[in-house]
């Protein structure tokens, strides 16, 4: 993440001094109470939330049998701003998501 001070503040402090908060907190810990299918994107270049992250959380879903596809954009960062294409496949691939699990959403 590129705001260190807001988790220091966030959270009472950094991973390294209180790990039990941050495990509590993180998502990738709880994987076996997700249920829904989950699509995530991400640039490449994000330094918000590092693509490394989004491959871990993939590759856990799809280990538990979790419907899930990973789009990752290349030479992109968090706002996907550098080529206008990326945003269009990005909305592209999010409505035939949608198609095949977003049932009864209207």
């Amino acid at each position: 993440m590129d705001l260190p001070m807001l988790l220091n503040y966030l959270f009472g402090g950094f991973p390294w001094e209180i790990p039990e908060i941050y495990q509590k907190k993180s998502s990738i810990y709880h994987l076996d109470r997700v249920h829904t299918a989950t699509h995530i994107i991400t640039g490449e270049d994000d330094v918000r939330v590092d693509a490394d992250q989004s491959y871990i959380l993939e590759r856990g879903l799809n280990y538990l049998g979790i419907p899930v596809q990973l789009l990752v954009f290349p030479q992109e960062g968090h706002n996907l701003e550098n080529n206008p294409w990326h945003g269009k496949i990005k909305v592209r691939e999010e409505l035939k998501w949608l198609e095949k699990y977003g049932h009864g959403l209207q």
